[in-house]
């Protein structure tokens, strides 16, 4: 009996590849990451084929490497299921570049083969020769204790993307003809589930990204900001809001032009991710227009005050604009409670506010001037139906 529930040396029947191959459709579809996919998709293709081992591996184009990805099932001394650099030269295996290629140039579809550790291969036709080169696999073979192997190209956006190896341990029935045409149909369902992931992948980075900078967007600050506030009010984790008016972007906008304006835009978040990389496991987004943030999670509040102070200082020195405002809010200072994400932005706003009013060259900091009767607090305690000279601060929008 198989792991399918099959009797004999491969899964039996229509129905039950036909449920196999739902099954791989669905588990890939389920996956939360790139990486569980492809976990997801090698144990479903093993289970399927009824093999002890699989493995799915990119061929890498610029390094000239077939790099694996993922290992799954039995794994023998030197396998890993995710391995750091598991790698191979390709041409120690020229089929995913060269056989695949000549195989679509005669017109016909690429299909996988299967090597014995026998130097025996069937696939492409009948009785047919492995691909040139491919003894390399017959030896990898003898040297696991694997008894045969099946190999299918991934073919993705029309090009050779990787391959499916699925293999049997030595003593297990051979995989024949039928199995070569059983993982040509897995490999191309596993390659419409890694075309999937890299359009979700694709929407889920434009969801959180600004698209002129690259920096998270607004939407990414919300996520960390209230996952932040969690960590805090469980363990006390300092969280800390640096929020940024870049200074003269309409200046330049109305003089030099909106392309100019852009790039400033572009070279102070630059400036931003760099200042931020100071900080481990900071968040640099912009939030809209000429406003920017920092968020940082664990590094003590005068370790923020520093790298800001850095910003605010890089940030006089550029060619273009008139530096920035920085206003922080940070639950490492007096600030009273923080219940929400919302109230430390309207403090670290008004911080910003009073940086901007004052033109000072440093950031300005809550809670650091008189506890809770601090001006940036008192500030941000407005009312916001009586609003003092200063534009309304953000809400969770």
């Amino acid at each position: 009996m198989t792991d399918n529930g099959e009797i004999g040396g491969r899964p039996g029947g229509v129905d039950g590849r036909l449920r196999a191959v739902v099954r791989l459709a669905q588990e890939m579809a389920a996956a939360h990451t790139p990486q569980e996919s492809m976990g997801a998709a090698a144990e479903a293709a093993r289970r399927a084929l009824d093999g002890s081992f699989a493995a799915i591996s990119m061929w890498e184009r610029e390094r000239g490497r077939l790099r694996v990805l993922v290992n799954v099932g039995e794994l023998m001394a030197g396998e890993e299921r995710l391995p750091d650099d598991e790698s191979y030269p390709v041409h120690d295996f020229p089929e995913i570049a060269e056989f695949v290629h000549e195989h679509w140039a005669a017109g016909g579809e690429p299909h996988a083969w299967v090597e014995t550790a026998e130097g025996v291969g069937t696939g492409v036709g009948v009785g047919s020769a492995p691909p040139s080169g491919s003894w390399g696999r017959v030896a990898a073979l003898r040297r696991r204790g694997r008894g045969s192997c099946v190999v299918a190209p991934i073919v993705l956006h029309g090009r050779a993307w990787g391959e499916l190896y699925v293999a049997r341990a030595a003593g297990r029935p051979v995989f024949d003809r039928d199995d070569a045409d059983f993982a040509t149909v897995l490999a191309s369902v596993t390659a419409a589930g890694l075309a999937q992931t890299e359009r979700l992948e694709e929407a889920r980075r434009l969801a959180f990204t600004d698209p002129l900078t690259g920096l998270g967007n607004r939407r990414a600050v919300d996520i960390r900001l209230d996952e932040a506030l969690e960590a805090h009010h469980t363990d006390g984790t300092v969280v800390s809001l640096v929020v940024c008016d870049l200074n003269g972007l309409k200046r330049v906008n109305d003089t030099l032009g909106h392309a100019v304006g852009d790039r400033l835009l572009e070279r102070f978040g630059s400036l931003l991710s760099i200042c931020g990389a100071m900080l481990p496991g900071a968040l640099v987004a912009r939030l809209g227009g000429d406003e920017f943030c920092l968020l940082g999670v664990g590094p003590p509040a005068d370790e923020v005050v520093r790298v800001a102070d850095e910003l605010c200082r890089r940030a006089a020195e550029l060619e273009l604009g008139e530096g920035v405002a920085c206003g922080i809010a940070s639950t490492g200072d007096p600030i009273g409670p923080v219940p929400s994400a919302r109230r430390l932005f309207r403090l670290a706003d008004a911080a910003q506010y009073r940086a901007k009013a004052a033109r000072s060259l440093k950031p300005v900091v809550a809670g650091r001037d008189g506890g809770a009767e601090d001006a940036v607090i008192r500030l941000a305690d407005t009312s916001p139906a009586h609003p003092p000279e200063r534009r309304r601060f953000r809400g969770r929008r």
